[in-house]
């Protein structure tokens, strides 16, 4: 015993057994397969130049391509935030017929190979399609139409809003709301002061999720979008373009202008979800 007693701390044994040799592996293949593509990523446009990079990034077909993906991204990742919350409120608090179903349907577009995902998409929405035709007769268009776009982001964002949502109200007892309501407030206001701040900062995370896939996509949007340059051109759409025109330099240039948006995005996005921990404190 007083052998072990007199052990210096030097040779005390570490929480984590072997930490350097893994956090070595560790960042070996963290800089492997993500870093060095994206420092290839960043040095390639400026074999262009300065110049010649703001050139191609400022071209209108490439500007058009960039807003039509962010702003569809971001407005699909919106619409799907009160459905996720719908559909992770329903599997979380209820008991019913089919709630497996349900449950497993909604991680269908993790599983489907986007461009089965587009093909659907495209066959139930076109003019001819099962909802294209209703829609037609009041004067909708959805397929080949920035519409389509947004209809196939939401697609794909839907899950990660539910899944990212579901355990934090799994976690939130019901006490909690059934207290509010003993201390006289209504629905409305135990969803407004009780649930939404506790699930606020997870909402955040599951937006930013939803929209870094969304504006990422391109297997089940170029199916449905048209692919019309100005229109309903995405900017994964563009980049494929200019390889196949071994444009190599402008091909990474709009990848390069996309990864500043999204990084510019995420970072706002964090910000948020630090000031919504800090007043919840």
């Amino acid at each position: 015993m007083s052998a072990l007693l007199a052990r210096s701390p030097s040779h005390r044994h570490d929480v984590v057994p072997g930490f350097a040799f893994t956090l070595g592996v560790t960042l070996v293949w963290l800089g492997a397969i993500v870093l060095i593509p994206l420092a290839a990523l960043v040095l390639r446009p400026w074999t262009l130049g300065f110049e010649g990079v703001w050139n191609s990034v400022t071209e209108p077909r490439v500007v058009a391509a960039l807003r039509l993906s962010f702003t569809s991204a971001a407005l699909s990742a919106a619409f799907d935030i009160p459905l996720g919350l719908l559909l992770a409120w329903v599997l979380v608090r209820y008991r019913f017929p089919g709630r497996r179903l349900l449950d497993a349907a909604i991680d269908l577009p993790f599983a489907l190979p986007t461009a089965v995902a587009g093909l659907s998409l495209t066959a139930l929405f076109a003019p001819n399609g099962w909802l294209g035709v209703p829609l037609a007769a009041i004067g909708v268009q959805v397929a080949f139409t920035p519409l389509g776009i947004f209809v196939a982001m939401c697609f794909v964002g839907l899950p990660f809003i539910v899944r990212t949502v579901e355990p934090v109200l799994r976690d939130l007892p019901a006490e909690v709301e059934e207290t509010a309501a003993t201390l006289g407030a209504t629905r409305a206001q135990v969803i407004a002061r009780v649930i939404l701040p506790a699930i606020a900062p997870t909402v955040l995370t599951g937006y930013g999720l939803s929209l870094a896939r969304a504006v990422g996509e391109y297997g089940s949007v170029i199916f449905i979008a048209g692919n019309r340059p100005m229109v309903s051109e995405i900017a994964p759409l563009l980049i494929v373009t200019r390889l196949e025109q071994y444009d190599y330099a402008g091909a990474a240039t709009v990848g390069l202008a996309m990864l500043l948006i999204a990084l510019a995005v995420l970072l706002t996005l964090n910000l948020l979800q630090f000031l919504l921990r800090r007043n919840r404190r």
